[in-house]
């Protein structure tokens, strides 16, 4: 049974860019959609009298219609609205255990200002198994996702070895299925006295270097990734500076930027390329755990 693309709604303009770019994927993907909007009664500190009821009928209604939008705007889309009894990110973290991918909103305000990522999505996108991706809307006031750039999907790439797959996995079939091309990003330093190797250095100078023998990581890495997915364009870039720095600098262009984040059992937590991604890139930012 194929896992489904799993959505989490809000009820804010961010939230339904999201919907709707995960509908979008899954459509292409040929998956099915499962909308997600969490409610949970939690008691305010407010001299009103609270009408729980009337609470869950009206987080009921937001469901139902933002269900109803979707199937009118992709009617071939297989799509199914749940309304679990639970706290936001306890709801997101179990659903993300069996989806393809879970996809939030997030507002934003622009290059300069960046990402508003609330305590939700901060929460989900430091542990969810699934990858996460993600959205905020167009500037022009609608709940469209924002118009990506050229099609191309950046993917950063720190992690080289087999534990850095997922990254390349989620980064190709997001391609194949977009008819976009792969921008391979990886930014690389000099060695500092404390991490010097000289049997690294010697594999340097072998390749000609410590550029070309990034050259030649990547390229390799990159290989199986080719032949498994001949119809998707590659484009390699290896460069020398600080990694937030030169992904950001490559995703002007790009549809979707794919970040890796190193899972670690019982802890929530972004590097540092994976947060300034998410707060300046211009487009979706996926974010991938991985060993």
């Amino acid at each position: 049974m194929p896992r489904p693309v799993v959505a989490g709604i809000d009820g804010t303009r961010a939230g339904s860019a999201a919907a709707d770019w995960a509908a979008r994927e899954a459509l292409r993907r040929e998956l099915p959609l499962t909308l997600v909007h969490a409610w949970s009664w939690e008691p305010l500190d407010l001299p009103v009298t609270q009408d729980t009821e009337a609470q869950r009928e009206a987080a009921g209604r937001l469901l139902h219609e933002a269900a109803g939008a979707l199937r009118e705007r992709h009617p071939r889309l297989e799509l199914t609205a749940e309304q679990p009894p639970a706290p936001a990110v306890t709801a997101l973290l179990a659903r993300s255990e069996d989806a393809e991918m879970l996809v939030l909103g997030t507002r934003g305000h622009g290059r300069l200002m960046g990402f508003l990522l609330g305590s939700v999505g901060l929460q989900v996108l430091g542990r969810a198994a699934s990858p996460v991706v993600m959205v905020r809307p167009a500037q022009d006031g609608s709940d469209r996702p924002a118009p990506p750039g050229r099609s191309e999907v950046v993917v950063g790439l720190e992690n080289l070895t087999a534990t850095g797959e997922p990254v390349l996995a989620f980064a190709f079939a997001h391609a194949a299925a977009n008819g976009m091309r792969i921008h391979a990003v990886r930014a690389w330093a000099l060695p500092t006295v404390f991490n010097y190797s000289p049997a690294a250095m010697e594999l340097a100078d072998e390749a000609g270097g410590i550029e070309a023998h990034e050259k030649q990581q990547l390229h390799t890495a990159l290989r199986p990734w080719r032949e498994r997915y001949p119809q998707v364009e590659v484009v390699e870039q290896v460069e020398i500076g600080a990694a937030a720095e030169v992904l950001l600098t490559a995703s002007g262009r790009a549809g979707l930027v794919v970040v890796g984040r190193r899972r670690r059992p019982g802890r929530g937590h972004l590097g540092p390329v994976a947060h300034a991604t998410l707060h300046h890139a211009c487009c979706p930012v996926a974010v991938v755990s991985h060993d």
